[in-house]
């Protein structure tokens, strides 16, 4: 994979038509400050991504196959009117789907855990327990705190069926 990056204005082609299948990575950006940053850190593992609005046609995804999704984070509550939520055709797929704050609270909302809104907004550097030191949190040791960046207004309180908890942020919502 290559380590190219774009952000597609709506209206322009986007290289992930002409990319091999599988071969990239798709950004779903909600309106996180730090949509840039994620797509950089993918660019900095060599792997070619782009960034697309929230509500990007799932059709096109499926035509694009990328290798997996990520969905930002963003500022508002996933109980919020008015917040964003794509097509629920994008949660019926086959790729591995990285939720980051608004990203996993709302995958976690479609696939029926139980989600808070918060009554003060966690914001800034915040522990987390690592409770399970397999997948993303491989390397680390179960029991152990590391240094997290929390920017967020929901909080979840029960686990999706087929997901697995890896950790929990200092108020023993699952980050």
């Amino acid at each position: 994979m290559s380590s190219e990056a774009t952000l597609a204005s709506p209206g322009t082609p986007s290289v992930a038509a002409q990319r091999e299948p599988g071969q990239w990575i798709l950004v779903l950006d909600f309106g996180s400050q730090f949509t840039q940053l994620i797509a950089r850190r993918i660019r900095e593992l060599r792997v070619y991504c782009e960034i697309h609005p929230f509500d990007l046609d799932p059709e096109k995804i499926r035509e694009w196959r990328p290798a997996g999704i990520v969905l930002s984070g963003g500022p508002m509550s996933v109980h919020e009117e008015g917040a964003p939520h794509p097509s629920p055709a994008l949660f019926d797929r086959h790729e591995p789907i990285l939720g980051i704050c608004y990203g996993i609270q709302l995958l976690a909302l479609v696939e029926g855990a139980e989600v808070r809104q918060s009554h003060t907004r966690e914001y800034g550097r915040a522990p987390l327990l690592v409770e399970n030191a397999l997948g993303p949190l491989a390397g680390f040791e179960e029991g152990e705190r590391i240094s997290v960046w929390m920017s967020h207004a929901d909080s979840i309180h029960s686990v999706p069926h087929r997901y697995v908890r890896y950790g929990v942020s200092s108020d023993g919502s699952i980050a």
